[in-house]
């Protein structure tokens, strides 16, 4: 029988996020290195700029925004079709028992920010924003 390692929430919630760091990593690397034999992948300089695991590590969202903003859907779908070379890759340098399955998305949160931050700029905020301050 199989010996379980019981593992406080915390302890959990931290190897999740390591394991989600190491494999940003392995992609970043890979990605960097064109080792993507994809002509649209390898034309594109693409960040990965988080990659979110699932509890039982065997999921894994990488979140891609192409460093010139231009074509993110082509990137997306260019990856998605990589996507078992890229899992190939990722179980070898990654050690784990069970490889995490890759989806990847193209990431939002930069038209969040600036969507954000124009709200905090509009004038009636910014005077909202000053009365709360004096």
């Amino acid at each position: 029988m199989a010996r379980r390692q019981d593992f406080t929430a915390e302890q959990q919630s931290v190897r999740v996020l390591k394991v989600g760091e190491r494999v940003r990593h392995i992609l970043s690397e890979l990605l960097a290195r064109q080792e993507v034999h994809d002509d649209v992948v390898s034309a594109s300089n693409i960040a990965v700029t988080e990659v979110r695991m699932t509890p039982d590590l065997r999921n894994a969202t990488a979140y891609v925004k192409p460093l010139l903003g231009t074509g993110e859907d082509d990137v997306v779908t260019a990856l998605r079709q990589n996507t078992a070379f890229l899992q190939r890759e990722v179980a070898k340098r990654l050690g784990l028992k069970f490889a995490p399955k890759l989806k990847f998305r193209k990431d939002e949160s930069f038209a969040e920010a600036d969507r954000i931050e124009a709200l905090l700029r509009d004038p009636k905020v910014a005077r909202d924003l000053t009365d709360e301050g004096e």
